[in-house]
């Protein structure tokens, strides 16, 4: 597995017999038909497994590990092909991504809904756009926190009733249980991202559009990740409410990088479908 810099794609290498060394200290296999790349005129097939998660937490061990492999596919088709595969198991059931503010739940909420072919919907937006276009911050300074948590609620039952969607939900929908009522008629997935790494990405950027972050002076990334602290202790227990989790300390570790925020969008969705894929089975179990 190789990354190619720059926020490009990951390359997956296909080529003789023996393809993929697995990492003994992985939990879960998961199978996928993958084309010979070899055979340039696509005649043959040939399944392999292909691991993309689940190591153990102590492993530094890559997934799918390198070798004298011929030609190469990116994670767009593994996206797509997997996609493919978990869309036709959910019966247009929602798929709602919780997590933390900055954990790039609309990111790959588009990604996702795109190879599902589903609609994206950001929990936030539908508020704004009840409010006439007034922002999350203004709604925040105008009515404060319950008032917007009101109109959060009211959104995730319109979308609840709309098959077929992707939602990314609001750092705080978790908190309030009628929330899970509706988000429990679709399958939830809890983007789970180191606070340092949020810190950093929210220092980054500005705290103009988080109303519970912003603050006038003083070092961003250090205010940011003891509010983001704080926040956390708050909703850790129902984020572990979620039917699946994706950790990125965990999928960095399996691809063997050194920084979560190094991860593209992609791969975090592939993973997304991954554990889907598997609470999925596991449930019909």
């Amino acid at each position: 597995m190789e990354s190619m810099g720059g926020g490009s794609a990951l390359q997956f290498r296909v080529g003789q017999p023996k393809l993929f060394g697995f990492n003994h200290k992985c939990k879960k296999e998961h199978s996928l038909q993958l084309i010979d790349l070899n055979d340039l005129k696509l005649k043959t097939h040939t399944n392999f497994k292909l691991v993309l998660s689940h190591c153990h937490k102590d492993s530094q061990t890559p997934i799918l590990q390198s070798g004298n492999f011929g030609a190469s596919f990116d994670e767009n088709w593994l996206l797509k092909t997997k996609g493919k595969e978990v869309a036709s198991c959910l019966n247009g059931r929602n798929i709602y991504l919780v997590g933390m503010m900055g954990s790039g739940k609309t990111t790959v909420g588009k990604i996702l809904s795109e190879s599902l072919s589903y609609s994206f919907n950001d929990s936030d937006d539908y508020v704004e756009q009840a409010m006439g276009g007034t922002s999350v911050a203004q709604i925040f300074k105008q009515g404060g926190e319950s008032f917007f948590r009101e109109y959060e609620t009211e959104a995730l039952q319109k979308l609840s009733m709309m098959p077929r969607q992707v939602v990314a939900t609001g750092g705080g929908a978790v908190i309030r249980s009628i929330n899970w009522r509706y988000m429990r008629q679709g399958i939830t997935v809890f983007l789970d991202v180191p606070l340092d790494a949020l810190a950093r990405r929210i220092a980054a950027v500005g705290t103009d559009t988080r109303p519970l972050l912003h603050f006038d002076s003083g070092d961003a990334y250090t205010k940011a990740f003891m509010r983001l602290l704080t926040l956390s202790k708050k909703r850790s227990e129902a984020y572990a409410n979620a039917d699946a989790t994706v950790s990125l300390l965990t999928l960095a570790a399996c691809l063997q990088l050194e920084d979560v925020l190094d991860i593209t969008p992609t791969a975090i969705a592939t993973e997304v479908l991954v554990q889907i894929e598997k609470y999925l089975r596991d449930n019909n179990r």
